[in-house]
């Protein structure tokens, strides 16, 4: 996955699910996003919680941008917000195609900033730029990153919780 620094992007979304997704039905998102994210050299990190989704994409300008628009299109999601899309200097998920933070009730009351993206079932109450900024930062600096040692943890269908 190596770009060169003036095409290496990320774009930061959040959504809304048009049904919910259980666990098994989050397993098989999770399983095609990774090895599709593997065929076309992005990395990311995904949380879900009630119905809402908050993801980072990293990788080529143009495999990320085509990656969100097929996201956009999908009947799945809804109320798609783009929060941040911008040239980065290096990955901050580099290790994962597709990082996921199982995130539960117990998280949002023990893991500051959480309940920022999930306050009533709805990461997109009152989201913009510095409260996705907030969390992103959050997992830079290694605060609640997903317990994930590599891709092929991730491809086995191992996901983590949140580490505090």
């Amino acid at each position: 996955m190596g770009q060169t620094m003036d095409s290496l992007i990320h774009l930061i979304y959040a959504s809304a699910a048009t049904v919910p997704f259980d666990r098994a039905e989050l397993d098989q998102l999770l399983a095609t996003a990774r090895r599709h994210n593997a065929a076309v050299g992005v990395s990311g990190m995904l949380l879900y919680l009630d119905g809402s989704f908050f993801q980072v994409l990293e990788g080529d300008e143009a495999a990320v941008e085509r990656l969100y628009d097929h996201i956009a299109k999908d009947r799945r999601h809804a109320q798609i917000t783009k929060i941040i899309r911008e040239p980065i200097a290096e990955r901050t998920f580099a290790e994962w195609t597709m990082g996921f933070g199982d995130v539960d009730a117990r998280d949002l009351r023990t893991i500051d900033g959480l309940n920022d993206f999930f306050r009533g079932g709805s990461c997109l109450h009152q989201l913009d730029n510095g409260r996705a900024r907030k969390l992103l930062d959050a997992f830079a600096k290694g605060r609640w990153r997903v317990r994930l040692s590599d891709d092929s943890a991730a491809q086995r269908g191992q996901t983590g919780k949140l580490a505090s």
